[in-house]
């Protein structure tokens, strides 16, 4: 079959050299229409309109050659070719005909579009491949049309080039790309980058910002020793994204480690933070649970502004959720928070997450929390295995579209030499002055059983007697002493029923007291006090244990 000749059958067209011939001997203008008179006037006058073609008698393939875009037109099951207008040769070169397209025009076959051909004289509906980079270095839009011409089949191949707007895609994506990196970088600097190792707890975090689609987010965790044995952790997310939220999410950050130092109740915490976020940008709001874990109480107090549950597993396996109480989020303002507490025992697992780990838009969060309560109960292993199990589990992937950060604490079962190097004792301080020498012979007596070094036991029992001191003098019963000891610190601790805090004050020559609290801050390595539950006051000191103790 000639190819040729079946593409100079398709309607209205001429073969370009009769076009060629026929243009050349056209007739020339009649006299009249080289008359003076501008034409729009001729027409005015005359009211006669110069003739315009009809569509079928148009000379196509006058038009394809002319047009700016590649047009190239291919028949039969092997696709061979029957024509390339100019701007194809211009783009790719002279083309072949009556070839196989695989052969005469190979860009085609690099850009995947021989497969797109045969759909087409298949299905006889047109296809359109976007944006695709060829060979010349251009990019361009690809629309396969079927053309039918009696019992013969073929697909004409358009193609508009779409450089610019390819460049200025790139650009913007690139652009995009860029304050993603800095909005990333910016979050992950502003997050601990190691976290905090207590003495009681083991704990691991992840945090893994959205896909490449999804601005980073606010989301951020902490962990901070408040000493005396305890701990806070802390987990938030603010609203938003970009840099603006990780920034705001720096602030917040930085305030609760601030407001930590003053070892207040979570709720107390809460409220001091809901302030400040309020400052910060009236329009932006945060979700945030604070936390404090204390060995001697074997619960997790927390209080939460807004934020999804404190999931814990206890040693049997049974996975709790810790529902109430929960206040508005962080910036709202007009609300007091209150604090909760769940237990969080030895051979415990609590965790903490923001909503990208339980959130989806296809499912409630009730079903994405319960889901998660699930996997961690089938979940063990060290604090970071867990992490990376519940991650797994929720199907979190490199192009999740939202930030997620999860914070894993453990309060191992200790057994065996491991649980001689965490000790307790307590001794109830009743009667008057009589109190302080029996809490000297008990701290004598404790310490020396726990085989602590004498230059250690001697500053143990100084430190105790000076605390109990203090405490007879300005306090109120009940008055409690207590000792611990982990594998790095010893720990002494006083109670009693008044909230007024002391303060390390400078004693004059005649001064008869007011030297306690600075013997105990210039012996011990830390100090500190906060009020407890119920009006009373804790006064505490450590001492770190040397190396080769216990």
């Amino acid at each position: 079959m000639n190819f040729t000749r079946w593409s100079a059958r398709l309607p209205g067209t001429q073969r370009r050299a009769a076009g060629r011939t026929d243009h050349a001997v056209a007739p020339e203008r009649p006299a009249e229409a080289a008359s003076s008179v501008p034409a729009a006037r001729a027409e005015h006058l005359t009211h006669e309109h110069a003739p315009v073609p009809a569509v079928d008698e148009l000379p196509v393939r006058e038009v394809l050659d002319r047009v700016p875009a590649l047009v190239a037109l291919v028949h039969g099951p092997d696709h061979r070719v029957a024509y390339v207008n100019d701007a194809y040769v211009a783009a790719f070169g002279v083309r072949p005909l009556d070839e196989p397209t695989r052969d005469a025009l190979p860009e085609l076959d690099e850009l995947g579009l021989l497969p797109l051909l045969d759909q087409v004289l298949r299905s006889g509906r047109p296809r359109t491949l976007k944006s695709r980079k060829a060979p010349d270095g251009r990019s361009y839009t690809f629309t396969c049309t079927p053309v039918t011409e009696g019992d013969d089949g073929g697909v004409l191949v358009f193609a508009t080039d779409v450089t610019d707007h390819a460049e200025a895609a790139e650009r913007l994506r690139a652009s995009e790309r860029s304050q993603r990196e800095t909005a990333v970088t910016l979050q992950r600097s502003l997050l601990p980058q190691e976290l905090e190792q207590p003495d009681d707890l083991r704990v691991a975090a992840t945090y893994q910002p959205g896909g490449t689609e999804a601005a980073v987010g606010g989301d951020w965790y902490d962990v901070i020793t408040l000493g005396g044995g305890r701990t806070a952790l802390v987990i938030g997310d603010v609203m938003g994204r970009g840099v603006r939220a990780a920034a705001v999410m720096g602030q917040l950050r930085t305030a609760v480690r601030a407001y930590a130092r003053l070892d207040l109740p979570p709720h107390e915490i809460l409220q001091l933070l809901d302030g400040l976020a309020a400052e910060i940008d009236a329009n932006q709001i945060a979700t945030c649970v604070y936390a404090i874990h204390d060995p001697n109480e074997g619960r997790l107090v927390y209080a939460s502004a807004g934020h999804l549950p404190i999931l814990v597993r206890d040693e049997s396996g049974t996975v709790l959720r810790a529902d109430e109480p929960t206040g508005p989020p962080l910036g709202t303002g007009g609300w007091m928070h209150a604090s909760g507490s769940i237990p969080l025992g030895p051979g415990a697992t609590a965790v903490l997450y923001t909503d990208g780990l339980v959130e989806r838009r296809d499912e409630d969060l009730d079903e994405g929390i319960a889901s998660l309560e699930r996997a961690l109960a089938g979940a063990t292993g060290t604090p970071q295995v867990v992490c990376d199990r519940l991650v797994r589990s929720a199907g979190v992937t490199a192009d999740h579209d939202d930030d997620v950060a999860v914070l894993v604490l453990q309060h191992p079962a200790r057994t065996g030499p491991d649980s001689d190097l965490f000790r307790n004792a307590a001794l109830e301080l009743l009667g008057g002055v009589e109190a302080a020498p029996r809490a000297r012979a008990f701290a004598s007596g404790v310490l020396t059983s726990w085989r602590f070094p004498s230059e250690l036991h001697d500053l143990g029992v100084l430190a105790a007697s000076e605390l109990v001191a203090n405490s007879l003098q300005h306090g109120t019963p009940p008055m409690r002493l207590r000792l611990r000891r982990t594998d790095r610190r010893l720990i002494i601790e006083v109670t009693d029923g008044d909230d007024h805090l002391p303060r390390r004050r400078r004693a004059e020559p005649v001064d008869e007291s007011g030297r306690g609290i600075a013997i105990v801050a210039t012996i011990a390595s830390n100090w500190g006090s906060r009020r407890t539950p119920g009006g009373g006051k804790a006064v505490w000191c450590e001492f770190v244990l040397p190396r080769t103790a216990g």
